[in-house]
């Protein structure tokens, strides 16, 4: 496992390239711009705005909650381009209400926490999934935040121009959540 400072940090506003993924490991910014990079039909042609950060790391490689937490939603998104596993935490940061989503985990990581159980700071909440069983990408954690119960493990990690400045409002940047910082 790599620390945050040891992890490189990678755009992909101008299309992806995966030989920007060293050994790997790589970050992906927030509110990132990525034209072309989202081709699956739910997406449209018009969503890209990227709404959480990415964490690209070795299929296996074990997620953490980042603060005291409870285990709110958890399903399969199958459906090729999306998250497969998904988990969302809801976390109280004082008098703030926080869901943090964890996209693209393994199948058995929905088995390590029942829903409703509360998840210390700390606790391994699953793994990344590889990409046949975490929505077809190269493996890596989607990680998002948001101000709204989303009322299921969903949330849309990309968004249009059209709804962009809503979703600003409804999905901070996690690097500006004292407590849920992660690199």
């Amino acid at each position: 496992m790599k620390t945050p400072g040891e992890i490189p940090h990678v755009e992909f506003s101008n299309g992806f390239d995966p030989s920007k993924l060293k050994d790997g490991w790589a970050v992906g910014g927030y509110n990132e711009k990525r034209q072309g990079m989202y081709t699956a039909p739910q997406y449209r042609n018009e969503r890209y705005i990227h709404m959480g950060i990415d964490i690209w790391a070795p299929a296996g490689e074990p997620v953490y909650a980042p603060a005291d937490g409870i285990l709110l939603y958890q399903r399969n998104n199958d459906q090729e381009g999306n998250y497969g596993p998904t988990i969302v935490l809801k976390h109280q940061l004082g008098d703030q209400t926080i869901y943090a989503l964890y996209g693209h985990l393994s199948e058995p990581s929905l088995e390590m926490h029942k829903t409703g159980e509360p998840v210390k700071a700390g606790k391994m909440i699953g793994r990344l999934g590889t990409n046949e069983e975490n929505g077809g990408w190269i493996p890596h954690l989607h990680y998002q935040l948001s101000v709204q119960d989303p009322g299921e493990a969903d949330m849309p990690g990309v968004v249009s121009e059209a709804d962009h400045q809503k979703a600003l409002e409804l999905y901070p940047d996690p690097n500006k959540i004292p407590g849920l910082i992660i690199g």
